[in-house]
């Protein structure tokens, strides 16, 4: 096909090159005054970085479905990870399990100054709860990315 029948053709999509559109990468940071506040409460409080935006309903909603997450991993008596040595793998995942755990905030904190240390067990429904609770912080830091989006401006 030549190019002149694809200009003849209304019904032909054209496809926007979007390596164009975007800013480029050395343009100057945002303040931290103007991201930090906000990123330090929404892990501190899931969804506080929300609030603190005005933005109540989506603060809202992230707050319940990470303290649901958090509480259903809880309730299924998921252990907390805790940073291992040894192999690589191991190190790779409760490491990175921690990090989840942490990334809760005050769910987190709570839980371990209130006394909460499930032994790790074999047994679906407790790995099923470590998932939930890692997962409830993974959460959290899609919510305190989408809160420093919002403060800095890239999103409405």
């Amino acid at each position: 096909m030549n190019r002149g029948s694809q200009e003849r053709c209304p019904s032909r999509v054209r496809i926007r090159n979007m390596a164009n559109t975007s800013t480029p990468a050395g343009g100057p940071a945002p303040p931290l005054r103007a991201w930090l506040p906000v990123v330090a409460l929404g892990w501190l409080v899931p969804g506080g970085g929300h609030f603190l935006l005005h933005r109540r309903g989506r603060g809202a909603l992230i707050s319940l479905s990470v303290l649901t997450m958090f509480v259903l991993g809880l309730m299924m008596r998921g252990p907390m990870f805790q940073p291992q040595t040894g192999d690589l793998l191991t190190t790779i995942i409760y490491t990175g399990g921690f990090i989840g755990d942490l990334c809760s905030g005050i769910l987190y904190l709570l839980a371990v100054w209130l006394g909460y240390a499930q032994p790790d067990v074999a047994g679906h429904v407790h790995d099923y709860g470590a998932k939930f609770l890692v997962a409830a912080g993974l959460l959290n830091v899609l919510a305190m990315t989408d809160a420093y989006e919002i403060a800095v401006g890239k999103k409405d």
